[in-house]
């Protein structure tokens, strides 16, 4: 009997090949394809999508693209350690030309005779560059430019750049102020949370054609979030290890046993994520009943507390559309102002592209790594951030210090 057999399986749920069939809604990558088809819709669009390896970025692009009208004509560039040149060439291979032994002033012809005709057709024109973190300033450059081909009415090329991380610390480099400018939305794919993976696993067995009870074992999730931290690519190799585990042990479904036997065939040690000073005090706490939060937004407006809001550990959104973690109705606020983001060594603060930016003080900043009590202003309000380590970090060392004179 085979392994899909065995599991009565009509193919492998966990292959780490990106399928547009098996991709899972979580809130953020449903949100992350939603600012991608704004870029059909918006004349100018451009956004900016990025995520961790194996987050689903290109699952979700292959998604995205999947469901594309007739009217849209799109290239897709996914190597991207090229010159300006190359770039050109790349792109205008996608559409369908043959731009070798052209000069860079020909490919530019090129490619903006190309845009012009497909406007003129009623066509929209996509760009989408994937693995854009290991462009080169030159070909951002070059990007940018292209972005701002335009007919008398309106602009003709839609960009979609998607990276790992890296991509947003190089869109920070002064020499790209200008491209950023360009940007319409930016977005960032984190973990999934425990909840979310669950449900993304589950998702997983069924597309493949589970169908009836659970094929892991309640105890085996809090394991599986531990060793993968959330990220979509490493729950696929956990979880498909330890079906061939329990296969070879002829079990119908995945126990801690055969968890742990992956585990060590793997030879991995828990996921970065999960591990820290502040899991250690997080435990703690949850050990004495207490919810487990890293940080506090207190919404203030004419120096009065409107709301407040505490987070644990990841990014939140405030802005003016109610789908955000921290709404703020206001003419002077962006749909998706600003984003805070919350780690173990800390929290920041990014502004998303904002019409009216973010200020610390009376400086606009980009992005900006918080202190305890600073106060950041957005429009006519005022968002006061409180780090809720300080305070867990306090109280574990007053529990430790209460316990030792205890045992004195």
């Amino acid at each position: 009997m085979s392994y899909l057999e065995h599991f009565k399986l009509d193919e492998q749920p966990f292959r780490l090949t990106p399928d547009p069939d098996f991709v899972y809604w979580s809130k953020q990558h449903a949100r992350a394809k939603a600012y991608m088809e704004s870029t059909i819709w918006l004349a100018d669009g451009f956004v900016v999508i990025t995520g961790e390896i194996g987050s689903g970025k290109t699952t979700l692009l292959q998604s995205f693209l999947s469901e594309l009208d007739d009217d849209v004509v799109y290239a897709v560039v996914s190597q991207t350690q090229l010159n300006p040149s190359q770039f050109l060439q790349a792109v205008l291979t996608e559409f369908g030309f043959k731009p070798f032994k052209k000069q860079k002033v020909e490919l530019l012809d090129m490619l903006n005779m190309f845009l012009i005709e497909q406007y003129s057709n009623g066509k929209k024109v996509v760009l989408i560059v994937d693995e854009a973190q290991n462009l080169r300033e030159k070909v951002l450059e070059e990007i940018r430019l292209l972005s701002g081909i335009e007919t008398h009415k309106e602009k003709v090329l839609r960009i979609i750049l998607a990276g790992q991380p890296e991509l947003k610390d190089t869109l920070g480099k002064p020499g790209l102020k200008q491209l950023v400018q360009r940007v319409r939305l930016r977005f960032h794919i984190g973990p999934l949370k425990p909840q979310e993976m669950r449900e993304y696993i589950t998702h997983r067995l069924a597309v493949a054609g589970h169908s009836e009870g659970d094929m892991f074992e309640d105890d085996t999730y809090p394991v599986i979030y531990r060793y993968t931290g959330g990220v979509p690519r490493i729950i696929n190799t956990l979880c498909d290890t330890a079906l061939l585990c329990a296969y070879a042990e002829d079990r119908p479904i995945v126990g801690l046993p055969d968890m742990r036997s992956a585990i060590e065939e793997l030879g991995w040690e828990e996921h970065e994520s999960t591990t820290g000073r502040f899991r250690q005090i997080a435990h703690e706490e949850q050990a004495r009943g207490k919810p487990v939060y890293l940080t506090k937004i207190e919404v203030r407006s004419e120096g009065k507390t409107i709301s407040e809001h505490e987070f644990a550990a990841g990014r939140i959104i405030a802005g003016r559309s109610p789908d955000n973690e921290i709404y703020i109705k206001s003419k002077f606020v962006s749909r998706h102002h600003a984003q805070i983001v919350s780690d173990d060594n800390g929290c920041f603060v990014e502004d998303l592209n904002s019409t009216n930016g973010i200020l610390i003080g009376e400086d606009r900043i980009k992005k900006y790594r918080l202190k305890d009590g600073d106060v950041i202003s957005i429009g006519v309000h005022e968002l006061v951030y409180t780090d809720l380590r300080q305070s867990g970090e306090e109280s574990a060392h007053e529990h430790s210090s209460r316990e030792e004179a205890i045992g004195n």
